[in-house]
């Protein structure tokens, strides 16, 4: 027998469904629909096979909020479906100042926005979204956390400045370096110092004392980070793009104890920062294997482009290899975080060099198949 076509799931069916709705202003039949819609379209299905599929679909939308409607045509058949936009989408969000009417924001323009209303939110109301954020923060739950950092810059955009009475959002940092710390290190950093100081390294599960030469001062995801050489360790020459991306390390602020400024010839600076060094380019979206203050390691990866995850990965993370197009070169600090990573692509996406890092991706396969098998 041939190999038949490999279905769509039912969630990619239901997204067709929801988006070929949404085009049209006025109800339409499901011959209409199921021409926008590719799981409708088996030929090896009868007619009525493929529209209880659709009547299946739709009310497992409906369960799920999604406002679809069922229009009578001129006999009076419930057989025209719609779905209005101003029912689907949200609403505008702005703020209501006490005694003041809400602030219009200006729409957007575009499909599906052309009739959206605006909620208004009384100042209790966005102190109250503010007092749960920060509650859902204090978990520590790195899901809800992203979740909520999320959301609460979205609603910042849709409502503005938070002036006359309501105060702005801001979340805290996810834990609090000691100030003096800080402000020594921005001190160091001025005058281009090296600065001593014991550092705790999650990687590594250890203090030590660590020797480094500060190149930039960054707050990124909750957490201020010190951006240094380590003047002890890091022997390379820092004269190119791709050197510096392997000699800049990340220390988190709130694990320095102690630090001591070199007081050595006080007055004149004890290194240059490179002239490549591009503090955003190292900051701009750090992944999480990109941070630390481990060594960086070159890793090979290959990827299953006939995978939609993997090929979107590979096209947008890593740096380019001569191999082709399948493989993505990688700068890795935390090998743990990266392995995971990787495993979450059940097999499209594998470690090809350098061996040891090869050899613990394998056993963290090798750990989480049992696990899964003790639980099956």
């Amino acid at each position: 027998m041939p190999p038949t076509a490999a279905r769509p799931p039912k969630v990619q069916r239901w997204i067709d469904v929801i988006a070929a709705l949404l085009r049209f202003h006025y109800p339409i039949t499901f011959e209409q629909l199921a021409a926008d819609v590719p799981g409708y379209l088996d030929a090896s299905k009868s007619d009525e096979a493929r529209m209880r599929m659709f009547e299946r679909d739709k009310d497992e939308l409906r369960t799920l909020g999604v406002p679809i409607e069922s229009v009578a045509d001129e006999q009076g058949a419930l057989n025209r479906y719609r779905l209005k936009s101003r029912n689907f989408y949200l609403p505008y969000l702005t703020v209501q100042k006490p005694g003041e009417a809400p602030r219009v924001p200006k729409k957007a323009t575009g499909m599906g926005y052309q009739s959206l209303p605006t909620l208004a939110f009384e100042p209790d109301e966005l102190a109250m979204i503010a007092r749960a954020a920060e509650r859902v923060q204090q978990l520590r739950h790195p899901v809800l956390a992203g979740h909520v950092a999320t959301a609460m810059r979205k609603l910042a955009f849709d409502v503005g400045p938070m002036d006359g009475g309501v105060c702005e959002i801001i979340l805290p940092p996810t834990d609090r370096p000691d100030a003096a710390v800080l402000e020594m290190l921005d001190h160091a950093l001025r005058r281009r110092k090296r600065v001593e100081f014991e550092y705790w390294s999650m990687e590594r599960n250890a203090r030590a004392r660590r020797v480094v030469e500060p190149w930039g001062l960054v707050f990124k995801s909750g957490h201020w980070y010190l951006l240094a050489r380590d003047a002890e360790t890091d022997t390379v020459a820092t004269d190119n793009a791709i050197t510096t991306a392997k000699t800049v390390k990340h220390f988190r602020v709130s694990r320095v104890k102690d630090p001591v400024i070199n007081a050595k010839n006080s007055q004149s600076a004890d290194y240059t920062v490179p002239t490549d060094f591009d503090l955003w380019s190292h900051t701009a979206s750090p992944q999480a294997w990109e941070l630390g203050d481990g060594d960086a390691t070159q890793v090979r990866v290959r990827f299953d482009r006939t995978d939609r995850h993997a090929a979107v990965a590979a096209s947008q993370l890593g740096a380019s290899d001569a191999a082709g197009p399948d493989y993505r070169v990688f700068t890795v600090r935390r090998r743990a975080a990266f392995a995971r990573w990787l495993l979450s692509f059940a097999g499209a996406a594998r470690p090809v060099e350098p061996a040891d890092v090869v050899e613990e991706f394998r056993e963290l396969a090798r750990a989480t198949a049992a696990l899964y098998a003790e639980h099956a």
